[in-house]
């Protein structure tokens, strides 16, 4: 058995061999390599087993050349996930080797739990929020458990809120259950306002009894992504409607900000206090917006202003974070209500006698949870504030450029407009790059065709009923002097192609 420090050595040394290895330029892997790999997938259970060595070579050999290479490559851009950074990997095999469930605090046992307290800590000082002001954190499996928990915190606070008004005791969904609290609350429906959120906002509508249905759109009709406040203020003040308002800070297929700075954040913030709704940011990889601080990116900037005046705020650590999968975090100003919500019941044996820290069982979904604090703990403290903010530089950098190249562009079009000025348009550009080919007929085949080249990786979507192609630049290894050539020359190349086939 190694030794811990022999342990933390042998790893070290496997996550530099990772990094360095020859295929991390390749986005995907070949047809080839797919097949090889499918094939060589056992089918059915040995009854001996093939050994530890045998394992290791197969997984190698035979398995690791059909995954995608998202984490690794500079040259992946689909979803938007991040790398892993060498701290974070070397930080996420520890987990593994020693294998810490933080689920109940018992500082007389174990540091996990104050580890993750404190990794974050870390994270609202890296996104300028006040940790004293965020008492319920906690990691998560990704943004969509996170906006579980925003909608659950959500909905406890606006029935307690509605409950109050009525002169009634406090009422919890998490003891009496949903119909009964939203009876004697007075309450007859329960509504959800954003602009354009994600699907993840829906899925987490549906598993908590809100329903798919209860999103309402308060889109501005011109720019669907901003709120109309009138409409949202009508909406508010409908009687016997409870109301969650949802922000989405950079919407998933544009990259915009749903505020444009604190004032209007301001202005949502005190309509939402007069009419007892909360604020929920949904800021899978916008809320890292808050890192930047130089005017090239001043308004990227000044949408992130006032994001701080939420209820709850939802990220992603294995996006812009750069940490493994699967990580999120969810933050909350309502510590009593993490409680009410998430309280786990009737275990003695669970409980923890120190108040500074909730256990985490008791704020969060799981009573069994890796610990993903360590990749993150690990990668703030070996990177800092000015490590990330570099990052994230890069990243904008990179997709702006690549936006340039579709302005010049004969072939391609910037989406969703490329008519206005151009310096507005590239500064709206945050890390997400949304486009289509001129041509119709190649743009029915843009996304195929360009995977098709294994140099690129891109996702594709939908844009006015018609198909659209996205980047999505979040890799720590970005820079725009290596990486833009890639991306001009495989555009170039898919162009050529589809114009000598015709």
């Amino acid at each position: 058995m190694l030794q811990s420090s022999e342990l933390i050595a042998t790893l070290s040394a496997s996550i530099a061999e990772l990094h360095t290895a020859p295929f991390l330029d390749n986005a995907l892997p070949s047809d080839q390599a797919l097949t090889h790999a499918r094939e060589k997938l056992l089918q059915h259970l040995p009854s001996k087993g093939i050994g530890l060595e045998t394992t290791i070579n197969h997984l190698r050999e035979d398995i690791a050349p059909g995954f995608s290479a998202s984490s690794r490559s500079s040259n992946y851009y689909g979803f938007v996930t991040g790398g892993t950074t060498p701290a974070a990997a070397l930080a996420d095999n520890l987990v593994t080797a020693y294998d810490q469930n933080v689920s109940v605090h018992l500082p007389s046992e174990s540091v996990v739990s104050n580890l993750e307290d404190r990794a974050l800590s870390l994270l609202c000082e890296l996104l300028n929020l006040d940790p004293t002001q965020w008492p319920h954190r906690i990691f998560t499996t990704g943004a969509t458990a996170s906006n579980v928990l925003g909608l659950s915190c959500g909905r406890e606070y606006v029935i307690c809120e509605a409950s109050v008004v009525r002169s009634d005791p406090d009422i919890s969904v998490g003891e009496i259950g949903i119909y009964e609290a939203m009876h004697r609350a007075g309450i007859r429906k329960i509504q959800i306002l954003s602009t354009v959120p994600h699907s993840s906002l829906s899925k987490a509508a549906g598993i908590l009894g809100l329903g798919r249905a209860s999103i309402k759109s308060v889109a501005l009709e011109a720019s669907p992504h901003r709120f109309d406040l009138p409409l949202l203020k009508k909406l508010l003040e409908e009687p016997g409607t409870a109301s969650i308002v949802a922000i989405s800070a950079s919407e998933i297929n544009t990259g915009w900000f749903a505020t444009s700075g604190r004032k209007e954040m301001q202005e949502i913030r005190n309509l939402c206090d007069t009419y007892g709704a909360w604020i929920h940011v949904d800021g899978a990889f916008g809320i890292m917006g808050r890192m930047l601080t130089s005017p090239d990116y001043a308004t990227i900037s000044r949408a992130c202003e006032g994001l701080e005046l939420a209820d709850s705020i939802t990220g992603d650590g294995h996006k812009l974070l750069n940490v493994p999968y699967d990580c999120g975090f969810f933050f909350s100003r309502h510590r009593g209500i993490a409680s009410r919500v998430f309280q786990n019941p009737n275990a003695a044996y669970l409980n923890s006698s120190d108040t500074d820290i909730m256990s985490p069982l008791n704020i969060g979904l799981e009573n069994s949870r890796r610990l993903r604090a360590l990749p993150v703990y690990s990668s703030l403290v070996a990177y800092g504030s000015d490590g990330y903010r570099d990052m994230l530089e890069r990243q904008v950098t990179l997709a702006r450029g690549i936006a340039e190249l579709l302005l010049d562009s004969e072939d391609f079009e910037l989406l969703p407009d490329s008519s206005g000025d151009r310096k507005e348009i590239l500064d709206n550009i945050f890390i997400i790059v949304l486009f289509k080919a001129k041509d119709e007929g190649l743009n029915k085949e843009l996304v195929d065709r360009i995977k098709a080249t294994c140099k690129i990786h891109v996702s594709g979507t939908a844009w006015d009923s018609k198909p659209a192609c996205r980047f999505a630049v979040s890799n720590w290894r970005h820079d725009i002097k290596r990486d833009l050539p890639v991306i001009k020359k495989v555009l170039e190349e898919v162009v050529a192609t589809w114009r000598s086939e015709q």
